[in-house]
């Protein structure tokens, strides 16, 4: 399952070394998730739903769903998407059963910042690159490397050159990392777990690899948690084998290891599209894109790239039912009538081992919501979001969101967001020069994308 030669990846992977799952010695590399070298070895069951026990594989890929959770070293409930593995680990499927032996404490440490960002892609970079040049600012990221969504992109961007088009998502990603990293403190490996208002801006995080929970005090809080993969009704949507379009490019495009061999898109937006050119690239074969809308709602670009390879798309045309023994083996889809019911008798049988739902993204506003901030939804913007005025900054003074958290788009679009509002927040506690010049600068930048 592991992918060896790609034409613009190189998967230098880690030292080999070995971990055990329910008994059985399993190989594996430094660097990888737990979730991805069981992946690699076949292994796609990594759950059962609680009450009839359903099988449920890998999904998001980005620590979002409960599908991946199982017992690591006598811990239940790691989310193993996220979690790295280590040599020797002993890995189990989770009995939901507390640990009877004995843990050593967590450490407790505390910490203050200008200004802590919660979420290191795109949006939280940007931000934290902007407000680093004034004020002391502390990243905090659950996963074990920055970079978001963008270390998946394999394709170039779009947009202005100040946004790097035609450069490359990994390579943007390695840029601000490596920008940001020169005058920001960084946690990895850590969860914020809760927002307080004790007449100060203060968060609760925890590194589940060390064993530290941290304790943050910030005089401006920007969260850039991003978004979740939505997920689809139909008939065997929870088999193996079903995956966010999203855990589909982490699996794939950060760790090498195929989901499949053969598989179908659910969903002909730029995602969809984008995925479907990857797929091929890594070596598998791609059925058809299937987009219930009448026509194709990703750029042209895209689509006519994805048509010269011989991709059929069907429009009008949604899944009905994935089925298999375990894990998918096929899906059989139809065609939708001007009331998006299906038409008896349209129904197509495509035989595939893997389906990739790429059907939009939902923001991740658990932690927003903790704040006080008011929540609306707004369709147009992905769901539930936190107001915000147009300096970012939410109905909670000093509480500011950025990137697909505030409004699903572009991750050009989250750049920018996130440079408009690390600028703001820096500019509420100290005087920036030329401060409505920059932020206006960002501004006309983010209107005329949008309306590219």
């Amino acid at each position: 399952m592991r992918i060896e030669e790609h034409p613009i990846l190189d998967f230098k992977r880690g030292r080999e070394i070995y971990f055990y799952y329910n008994g059985k010695k399993i190989r594996a590399y430094e660097g990888e998730t737990i979730a991805a070298a069981l992946h690699a070895t076949g292994v796609k069951v990594l759950s059962k739903s609680l009450k009839l026990e359903r099988q449920r594989g890998f999904f998001c890929g980005i620590g979002k769903c409960s599908s991946c959770l199982m017992k690591v070293d006598g811990v239940p409930n790691v989310r193993t998407c996220i979690t790295l593995v280590k040599d020797g680990m002993v890995v189990e499927d989770n009995d939901m059963e507390l640990p009877e032996k004995e843990y050593p404490r967590c450490k407790f440490e505390k910490m203050e910042c200008d200004i802590a960002i919660v979420g290191g892609g795109p949006a939280g970079l940007s931000a934290a690159i902007e407000a680093s040049q004034y004020a002391d600012v502390l990243i905090i990221d659950e996963n074990h490397q920055l970079g978001g969504q963008l270390i998946k992109q394999t394709h170039k961007f779009f947009g202005s050159k100040k946004q790097r088009a035609g450069t490359r998502g990994i390579e943007i990603a390695k840029i601000l990392e490596e920008e940001a990293r020169k005058n920001c403190r960084v946690l990895l490996n850590t969860s914020v777990i809760g927002y307080y208002d004790r007449g100060y801006h203060f968060l609760a995080a925890v590194n589940r690899v060390d064993g530290i929970i941290y304790e943050i005090k910030a005089k401006k809080i920007i969260f850039a948690t991003g978004a979740q993969e939505n997920m689809l009704v139909f008939e065997g949507n929870d088999l193996p084998g079903v995956y966010g379009a999203g855990g589909v490019q982490t699996l794939m495009n950060v760790y090498g290891v195929k989901p499949g061999e053969k598989g179908i898109i659910i969903g002909a937006g730029n995602v969809g599209l984008i995925l479907a050119y990857q797929l091929l690239q890594a070596g598998m074969e791609v059925a058809c894109i299937v987009e219930a809308l009448p026509k194709i709602g990703g750029y042209f670009v895209h689509a006519a790239k994805v048509r010269r390879c011989g991709i059929p798309i069907y429009t009008s045309h949604s899944i009905k039912e994935a089925y298999g023994n375990g894990s998918v083996e096929g899906a059989i889809i139809a065609k939708l009538d001007e009331n998006w019911k299906f038409i008896e008798g349209s129904e197509k049988d495509i035989k595939c081992d893997f389906i990739c739902l790429a059907v939009g993204l939902t923001p991740a506003i658990r932690l927003i919501a903790q704040t006080g901030a008011t929540i609306s939804f707004i369709n147009e913007a992905g769901g539930w979001i936190a107001l915000h005025n147009e300096y970012m900054e939410t109905t909670k003074e000093g509480i500011y969101v950025a990137g697909d958290l505030a409004n699903i788009e572009e991750a050009s679009t989250a750049m920018i967001e996130g440079r408009i509002a690390g600028l703001h927040a820096v500019h509420t506690i100290k005087q920036i020069p030329n401060f409505e010049e920059k932020i206006r600068e960002y501004m006309e930048e983010l209107e005329i994308f949008r309306q590219g």
